[in-house]
């Protein structure tokens, strides 16, 4: 396996403007900058109360479509994923792709700037993301949601987060009324939602005028073996894609901040699961502008077992591929001089 994942490299394209268009700075976890970016316009179409469509001219990945199926995105996968993942997730998944340091530096951009901000965090599970919130905001003002009582169960045990509200829930049906939050924040969640677009409108829906929503997620490989992986197991979003959700909700000032581990020098082979974060800010009070139809998954439908075995054991085969990559690429990281990308 490692000498697949020593062969071929693909570069990151970008084009740097001047004027108007969107763009980020930021740098690694070892202060070496990123480039910035620019976002150009593709397509004269505007959308209420946003600005004009943007995607960045890149050449980060092979084409796939969005909504193509894969192995554990959906919500009845994802909890029983959990239902074993949990047992472990701060212990083995964490220490290789979401470190204390990349949280707090994704976190940054959410400007939690007092303590009596009314936070909600999606997707919370075992409350990690949830800790670094709490540095700046008191945890009785911050609710941690999630679909997984199994991860939610880690996070109670969590003596900062004793005064947190926690509850189940659907991130694409958040049971927050409209104008609730002062920040959204959502780490580690959207690969699991069957809708991304409606997940990010619902962030929208519950913010107040002038919240800012902070969406952290991952980013697609550009190397094959990796793409192919990740392609069967969960959404891993361009980040033109992130771009664009917010937009099309309705967000404005939307800027994407890249993020990675220690192990990571720029190079984005074989994707991250925590690659970038996403913000924007709510413009108007009320709903999303953004219409849109039903549910593209019903969790009541009943499922044939046996597809849905063959499915899960396929998908947490997939997940096995990322666990192996930070392993593999902490080694590079301890062989390759210092300076060259890996």
């Amino acid at each position: 396996m490692a000498s697949v994942m020593l062969s071929g490299t693909e570069k990151l394209a970008l084009r740097t403007l001047t004027g108007n268009g969107l763009g980020f700075t930021a740098s690694d976890l070892q202060g070496k900058a990123f480039p910035r970016v620019s976002f150009v316009a593709t397509r004269s179409a505007r959308i209420p109360n946003s600005r004009t469509m943007v995607v960045p001219k890149c050449s980060v990945s092979a084409s796939r479509p969005t909504s193509q199926p894969r192995f554990i995105q959906h919500k009845k996968e994802a909890f029983w994923f959990y239902r074993f993942l949990s047992i472990v997730y701060d212990h083995v998944i964490n220490p290789g792709h979401w470190t204390e340091d990349m949280r707090d530096d994704a976190l940054e951009p959410a400007d939690l700037s007092s303590r009596k901000m009314v936070v909600v965090d999606v997707g919370g599970g075992t409350g990690f993301t949830t800790l670094g919130i709490v540095k700046h905001v008191d945890a009785k003002n911050v609710t941690i949601l999630d679909q997984s009582p199994h991860q939610l169960a880690k996070a109670k045990q969590k003596e900062p987060l004793k005064e947190c509200k926690i509850i189940e829930g659907d991130a694409e049906d958040l049971p927050f009324q409209t104008d609730y939050a002062d920040r959204y924040v959502s780490a580690g969640s959207i690969e699991y939602w069957p809708d991304p677009q409606r997940g990010i409108k619902e962030a929208y829906r519950v913010l107040k005028l002038g919240g800012k929503a902070c969406l952290i997620g991952p980013v697609y490989p550009t190397f094959w073996l990796s793409r192919f992986f990740a392609d069967v197991w969960m959404l891993f979003p361009k980040e033109e894609e992130y771009i664009e959700w917010f937009q099309k909700a309705g967000f404005e000032d939307v800027q994407l901040k890249r993020i990675g581990p220690k192990w990571y020098r720029g190079v984005r082979r074989h994707g991250l699961i925590m690659g970038c974060s996403v913000t924007g800010v709510k413009p108007a009070s009320g709903d999303s502008p953004l219409q849109l139809g039903p549910k593209e998954e019903d969790v009541e439908k009943p499922v044939n077992p046996f597809v849905f075995l063959m499915r899960f054991a396929l998908g947490a085969l997939a997940a096995t591929w990322f666990v192996l990559v930070p392993i593999y690429m902490w080694l590079k990281d301890q062989i390759v001089p210092k300076g060259q990308p890996i």
